[in-house]
């Protein structure tokens, strides 16, 4: 297959290899591009999506294969984060006029968000469930036994809001959407991932990668790409824990979607079936493939599997196009495409250069937030969405486009 991408050759490294033409890339991402492309265990070279901007330690938007270690800091802390899409019954004539109770029944039907930082708050945390329905207790069923062996390595795991977290939403990019495709049908989409207990198995695992190489971070060009070797224990305890993790995340999702369509149907009194198409899908994951005849750890920090047929969600932003997609299999991107559009600029810097009313007219026409807790999340800190699809046309096709009508956000 032909591939349109640029190689970066990195001195004393493996190349970079980059499907961005079009798209802007900041000269600190190429840096750590090129940082992560000397660590002595990469295999043939880095894959580099359109959405990619700068990261911790490593760029986020990026392909890592390795052998015989892992960086935990690249596969990041919101482990097993993702996508899913539920392609409904219903068709955009079916909504009601005013969006506003669906969003309401959907924002009180998945808890979302963080409770105030307050000095000596003792509440329950508005992002967990207080009495966490049965869909819930049945996933954590078929999650707490492998729980308990990794909480007996690392007890303090078991401190963490795991159970109370499944089937919740989080902050930040994370978000649940009502949208619509090019024939007008009914989707339900949403994007999360493994929650508390992810951020805290990625953590205690970035941490002791850097313990365990204390007399080699000097050497190192960026902290945060502290390893685990493969044959130490930190390393099989860290498979161990990232796999459950990547579990969670994608049981979280279905449970998301569960009580998703419960709460539209709340709302919407005529029937409907959903699952009509169905994409479950990482972005933040690493796992054991096959490439190039070699049996490879592969870590998509931002990237999503895109082998051939296999299907994929592209997001866009708030009041931008998303995409569901179809892998063409490309070997040299190890069978993989963007996560979505991937930002221009930081948090900070969204909130010093935009105000509620940037907002407010970049989303018209969605039922939405549109305070300033979420000026961080406007499309113009965003690349443009069609010049990410462009740059990877030669590794997914589009099969579906979807414009999000109703937006939650934590």
């Amino acid at each position: 297959m032909d591939s349109d991408y640029d190689t970066m050759d990195v001195k004393g490294g493996r190349p970079v290899k980059m499907w961005t033409h079009g798209v802007p890339v900041e000269p600190e991402a190429k840096e750590q591009l090129a940082n992560t492309a000397k660590m002595p265990f990469i295999y043939k070279h880095i894959a580099v999506m359109p959405d990619v901007h700068l990261g911790k330690g490593s760029t986020i938007g990026s392909v890592i294969p390795t052998l015989g270690a892992v960086i935990p800091a690249a596969v990041g802390v919101d482990i097993g984060c993702g996508m899913m899409a539920a392609k409904t019954t219903l068709a955009a004539s079916d909504l009601p006029d005013n969006l506003g109770p669906l969003r309401s029944a959907i924002e009180k039907a998945i808890p979302h968000g963080l409770s105030p930082k307050t000095r000596g708050f003792k509440g329950r945390d508005q992002g967990s469930w207080q009495d966490p329905p049965s869909a819930v207790d049945a996933a954590w069923m078929q999650l707490k036994d492998e729980f308990d062996v990794i909480c007996a390595k690392t007890p303090k795991l078991r401190h963490t809001n795991n159970y109370k977290h499944l089937g919740t939403l989080g902050t930040g990019n994370h978000f649940i959407e009502v949208c619509l495709d090019e024939e007008g049908a009914v989707w339900l989409m949403l994007h999360s991932g493994s929650r508390g207990v992810g951020n805290a198995i990625g953590t205690h695992f970035i941490e002791l990668a850097q313990q365990d190489m204390r007399t080699h971070l000097a050497n190192l060009p960026d902290r945060d790409l502290a390893y685990l070797k493969e044959g130490t224990q930190h390393y099989d305890d860290y498979v161990e824990a990232v796999g459950w993790a990547q579990k969670f995340a994608r049981m979280n999702r279905e449970v998301m979607m569960q009580n998703l369509v419960k709460a539209v149907r709340t709302v919407i009194k005529k029937p409907f079936e959903t699952h009509v198409e169905a994409v479950n899908c990482h972005h933040n994951y690493v796992q054991k493939e096959r490439h190039f005849g070699q049996d490879v750890l592969v870590t998509r920090k931002g990237a999503v599997s895109a082998r051939a047929g296999e299907l994929g969600i592209i997001p866009g932003s708030m009041g931008a196009r998303s995409y569901i997609v179809r892998g063409k299999g490309n070997e040299e991107s190890f069978t993989s495409c963007s996560h979505g559009a991937g930002r221009t600029m930081s948090r900070s810097e969204a909130k010093r250069r935009f105000t509620r009313e940037d907002q407010a007219r970049a989303t018209q026409g969605v039922e939405c937030r549109k305070d300033e807790g979420v000026v961080d999340e406007i499309p113009m800190a965003y690349k443009d969405i069609d010049a990410v699809m462009h740059a990877q046309r030669d590794l997914v096709e589009v099969v579906h486009t979807l414009k999000q009508v109703v937006c939650v956000k934590g």
